[in-house]
């Protein structure tokens, strides 16, 4: 569905993308995740023929999606980072307005009824929620029924609940027979949602897979952490062959360790030593792990 070979991108001096290639294939769901000025928005606006590349080639349903922009158009859905409407503006008017500009429109009110928003149809869009918002720009994404949908920061700045809604709406989107390409900032999103992830950091790919194979290919530690009650010392742990490392932070211990007998091996020597511990919780990597082992901790602009 999609073909981008050695694309390149820089604005002045600032090199955005640097060469990258990689392919989306049919009905999946592609997320690409990178830190702040990673080069997404600018990777995704060339895929959507938004933005014109300085050098590589892009093929978006095997056609050149800056040269034959207008073609390719009537295909693809694109829900931008920012997008904004006339406050006035009526949710089926704004349905209206945007399924007139294509030969092949879906069902207005069956869009309306699947995204939550038939109460709100009459509504003008300054009135709407940050989520209701977003599910409408979802729907207008979706009204000429495209081949291939772009979400850029889907759930930017909404609330866990709705969050979690917009992730079922993928789901079903895909589940319609739509390829979803998305970027995020949430590494849980990309983990739960995603077949494949490309990570991207100052305009290369540092890694591209599926989130279990690149959660392994880490080999991040396991973590075990507990509360210590008030007064209670932690014994020495660094001598057991399953421990790398302990941190403490006041009365909260995080244990870092290897093997399935890990956590197994860590409570017996707490028992052992008579230390009752508090809001005991395992936890195993993830892509954030892999994230930030792959890009680093510093802050970006």
């Amino acid at each position: 569905m999609i073909q981008v070979q050695n694309l390149t991108k820089s604005y002045g001096s600032v090199v955005a993308v640097g060469g990258i290639s990689f392919e989306v294939h049919e009905g999946e769901i592609f997320g690409m995740v990178g830190p702040n000025g990673a080069g997404k928005t600018t990777t995704i606006e060339c895929i959507e023929g938004l933005r014109r590349p300085d050098g590589g080639s892009v093929r978006l349903l095997e056609t050149d999606p800056w040269q034959k922009r207008q073609a390719i158009a009537s295909r693809i859905g694109i829900q931008l980072q920012e997008s904004a409407l006339p406050p006035r503006l009526r949710v089926a008017e704004a349905l209206d307005l945007f399924g007139s500009f294509y030969e092949h429109r879906a069902d207005a009110e069956e869009l309306l009824d699947t995204l939550g928003l038939t109460e709100k149809r009459s509504s003008a869009f300054g009135k709407l929620s940050g989520g209701q918002k977003q599910r409408l720009f979802i729907a207008l994404a979706l009204v000429n029924q495209p081949e291939v949908v772009f979400f850029d920061e889907l759930t930017t700045g909404l609330d866990p609940q709705a969050r979690r809604s917009m992730w079922d709406l993928v789901r079903q989107i895909r589940e319609r027979g739509c390829t979803v390409f998305l970027t995020t900032h949430f590494m849980e999103e990309a983990e739960r949602l995603c077949d494949r992830v490309l990570i991207i950091d100052r305009g290369q790919i540092v890694a591209l897979d599926t989130p279990e194979a690149l959660v392994r290919s880490l080999g991040a530690e396991k973590r075990l952490v507990f509360t210590l009650p008030e007064h209670q010392t932690c014994p020495p742990l660094l001598h057991l062959p399953q421990v790398q490392r302990v941190e403490q932070s006041g009365e909260r211990m995080v244990v870092y360790g290897h093997g399935e007998r890990f956590a197994g091996t860590v409570l017996d020597a707490l028992e052992d030593a008579g230390v009752h511990f508090l809001d005991l919780r395992t936890e195993q990597p993830n892509l954030e792990d892999v994230f930030i082992a792959l890009t680093g901790r510093e802050m970006r602009e």
